[in-house]
C-alpha cells in the first residue's frame, strides 16, 4: 500500500505533466506565432515543469522504498536528490534565455503580440496558481520538500505569465519590451533555481535543529526527569520522513547504570511516539567525572 507521500507526489505529478504539456504547447506557438523570445522562454519554463514532476515522481518512488542493509536509514534523501536536481534543470534554462533575451535587445528586435497570447496567458496563469496551491497543499500534509520545490516552480510560472501578460499591453509603447521581459522571466527561473537547490542542499550537508524543536525535546524530558538534565550536543539527520537524532544528557553520578539506562530510554520512547523521532543519547556525570 502506497504512503500518503507517494500517493500526493504521484497525483501532483501526474497532473502537472498533462497540464505543463498542453500549456506548453500553446506557449510555444504564440511565440512562434508573435515572434516573442518572452512567450518561448516562458513556454521551455513550462515545460521544464512536466520534466522536474518526473523527477518527484521518480524521487518519491525511490522514497518509499523500506529500508535494507545497505541503506539502513531507508531512502528518504533520494527526494533531497530530486529537489537538487530541479534546481539544476531550472538553472540551465534560465541562462539559455537570459542569453537569448540580451542578444535580443542588442539587435533590436521587438515582437507583435495578439489575443490569442493574451487567452492563452490568462489561462496560464489562472491554472498555474491553482496546480502551485495544490502543491503547496499535498507538501505541508506529506511532508514534502520536492512537492513544495515543485510548487513554488508552478508559482513562479504563473508570476511569469501575469508579468507577459503585463508586457502585451505595453508592447505599442516600448519596442524593447519583448527582450526585457524575457530577462525577468530568466530572472524568475534563477530565483526559483536558487531557492530550491539551497533548501535541497542544507540537509544534505547537515542542519542544527531549530529552536522549536530544542524546546519541544526539552520540554518532554523535564515530563520524564524533572531535574534538570541539561541537553546538549544536539545532533538531526533527516531521512525523508524518518528522523535520527543524536544528543547528550547529564545526570547525578550517584545513579547506577541500570537506572540511567532506564531514563534514556523512556526519553527515547517518547520522542519516538510524540514527535515521531529516533534518538540516540550519550550519557555524562554531572560533575563531570567519569
Amino acid at each position: 500500500m502506497k504512503s500518503e507521500f507517494t500517493y500526493l507526489a504521484y497525483t501532483e505529478g501526474w497532473v502537472s505533466i498533462v497540464l505543463n504539456t498542453l500549456l506548453f504547447a500553446l506557449k510555444y506557438w504564440a511565440g512562434i506565432v508573435t515572434g516573442s523570445v518572452a512567450i518561448i522562454a516562458d513556454a521551455w519554463h513550462t515545460l521544464s515543469d512536466s520534466i522536474t514532476s518526473i523527477v518527484v515522481i521518480a524521487g518519491a518512488k525511490a522514497s518509499s522504498k523500506p529500508a535494507d542493509n545497505e541503506h539502513p536509514f531507508g531512502h528518504g534523501r533520494a527526494e533531497l536528490i530530486a529537489s537538487i536536481i530541479i534546481s539544476a534543470l531550472l538553472g540551465v534554462v534560465a541562462i539559455n534565455f537570459m542569453v537569448e533575451s540580451i542578444n535580443k535587445l542588442i539587435h533590436s528586435e521587438s515582437a507583435h503580440f495578439g489575443l490569442f497570447a493574451i487567452i492563452v496567458f490568462l489561462v496560464s496563469a489562472v491554472l498555474k496558481e491553482a496546480l502551485a496551491i495544490f502543491s503547496f497543499w499535498a507538501g505541508k500534509k506529506a511532508d514534502s520538500r520536492s512537492l513544495k520545490a515543485d510548487g513554488w516552480h508552478h508559482q513562479s510560472d504563473a508570476i511569469a505569465s501575469i508579468v507577459i501578460l503585463a508586457g502585451i499591453f505595453l508592447q505599442n509603447y516600448f519596442w524593447w519590451i519583448d527582450g526585457v521581459l524575457g530577462i525577468i522571466v530568466a530572472l524568475l527561473i534563477f530565483y526559483t533555481a536558487l531557492d530550491i537547490l539551497i533548501k535541497g542542499a542544507n540537509p544534505l550537508l547537515g542542519e542544527k535543529p531549530d529552536e522549536e524543536l530544542r524546546k519541544k525535546i526539552t520540554a518532554i524530558a523535564e515530563e520524564i526527569y524533572p531535574a534538570n538534565i541539561y541537553i546538549h550536543h544536539m545532533h538531526i539527520h533527516r531521512y525523508g520522513n524518518h528522523t535520527e537524532l543524536s544528543f547528550h544528557i547529564k545526570l547525578k553520578g550517584q545513579i547506577t547504570l541500570n537506572q540511567a539506562h532506564k531514563m534514556a530510554t523512556q526519553l527515547e520512547l517518547a520522542l519516538k511516539e510524540k514527535l515521531g523521532i529516533y534518538a540516540t543519547i550519550h550519557m555524562e556525570p554531572l560533575d563531570g567525572h567519569l
